[in-house]
C-alpha cells in the first residue's frame, strides 16, 4: 500500500469516526431524556414520554404532566392510587362525561409483565371540576384515554388523561407504549 493510500484511509478514519461518536452520543442524550419514574408506591416502572411535561401534582395525585408542553388545548395526565375498586372507578369516569354510558365506553383488558391493565376510553362532553364544591365546567369534545393498573396484591394505580380528542389521539400512541412497557420489581 502506497503513502497516498494510507493517507486516504487515514482520512476516511478520521471522518466517519466523529460521526459514529456523535450518533451514539445522540442516542445516549435521548434515552437520558426519557424520565423511568417508579409508580404505585415504587412497585412498578414506566417510562414517561419525553413529550409530556412534568408539572406539579394536584391534590391525591402522585404525578402530573401536561400534553403538549405549551400552548392551548393540553391534555392533563395524573399519576394516582386510590380505592374504590376497579368498577366503582370506571363508573365514576362515565359520569364524567354527559351521555357516557358502560355500553359506549370503551375497556380493553391485557396483561403487561404480570400486572392487569384496563384501558378505558370515554369521549363526550367532560364536566370539569376542581373540587367537590368547585362550579363544572364543560368541555366538548373532549376524550379520556386511561390506564387502571390491578396489581397481584389488588392495590390498584391509575393513570389518566383527559383534553380535547384531537389531543388525545396525537398522544394515544406514546401512552399505549408507556403501558405495553412497564415493568415490575
Amino acid at each position: 500500500m502506497n503513502w497516498r493510500n494510507l493517507l486516504a484511509l487515514a482520512t476516511l478514519c478520521v471522518c466517519v469516526q466523529p460521526a459514529l461518536c456523535q450518533d451514539k452520543t445522540e442516542k445516549k442524550e435521548a434515552a437520558a431524556k426519557a424520565e423511568v419514574l417508579e409508580i404505585g408506591r415504587g412497585k412498578v416502572v414506566i417510562t414517561k414520554p419525553e413529550s409530556w411535561k412534568t408539572v406539579p401534582p394536584g391534590m391525591m395525585i402522585d404525578n402530573e404532566f401536561r400534553f403538549p408542553a405549551e400552548g392551548d388545548g393540553a391534555a392533563r395526565i395524573t399519576i394516582s392510587q386510590a380505592g374504590g375498586g376497579l368498577e366503582a372507578n370506571i363508573a365514576r369516569w362515565i359520569g364524567q362525561f354527559e351521555g357516557a354510558t358502560k355500553e359506549n365506553t370503551k375497556v380493553e383488558k391485557k396483561e403487561v409483565d404480570k400486572t392487569i391493565a384496563h384501558i378505558v376510553e370515554i369521549e363526550g362532553t367532560f364536566k370539569e371540576s376542581k373540587g367537590p364544591n368547585a362550579p363544572i365546567k364543560k368541555q366538548e369534545n373532549y376524550k379520556m384515554l386511561s390506564a387502571i393498573l390491578e396489581q397481584k396484591d389488588g392495590s390498584l394505580i391509575f393513570v389518566k388523561s383527559t383534553g380535547p380528542k384531537d389531543t388525545i389521539a396525537k398522544m394515544r400512541e406514546d401512552f399505549i407504549k408507556m403501558i405495553d412497557g412497564l415493568k415490575n420489581k
